[in-house]
């Protein structure tokens, strides 16, 4: 089963298999659609307008049981183009990986504003110094 993304109008492959059958975006501009109201999966928004990619962000970072830092899972950060809602959503296995890394340079022209909007609904926005741990979870630890 294939759907058109609405941003560049590719099919978008969906796969029980690699856990994709429910994907929120596009695996190739990683544009999504605003369809979630107040949770993720309850398709309950009458917006349905495009969410743009606007950054990256860790989720769940902070410390673990054991008193170390936990690193927390890679996620997109997505702005809505029509009604403005954030919401940050889990990258998947067949996302193009030189596109989430594009979207880390292309989070740099961000005003301050928008970040410290954004840091202050708990999202922290990667930035360059963070690049060698978004590496490390799109590619794997380097020897």
């Amino acid at each position: 089963m294939k759907v058109k993304c609405i941003h560049c109008e590719r099919d978008i492959p969906l796969s029980v298999e690699i856990g994709t059958a429910h994907r929120n975006h596009c695996p190739f501009c990683l544009w999504s659609r605003h369809v979630d109201l107040e949770e993720s999966g309850d398709r309950q928004s009458e917006c349905q307008g495009e969410m743009q990619p606007i950054g990256l962000t860790f989720k769940k970072e902070g410390i673990d049981k054991f008193g170390l830092p936990r690193q927390g899972e890679l996620m997109l950060v997505h702005r809505c183009a029509g009604c403005g809602k954030v919401s940050i959503n889990r990258i998947a296995g067949d996302d193009n990986s030189q596109a989430i890394l594009d979207l880390l340079e292309e989070s740099k022209s961000i005003s301050s504003p928008e970040a410290e909007k954004l840091n202050e609904a708990g999202i922290r926005l990667l930035t360059e110094k963070d690049r060698e741990e978004i590496e490390a979870q799109l590619f794997g630890k380097k020897l």
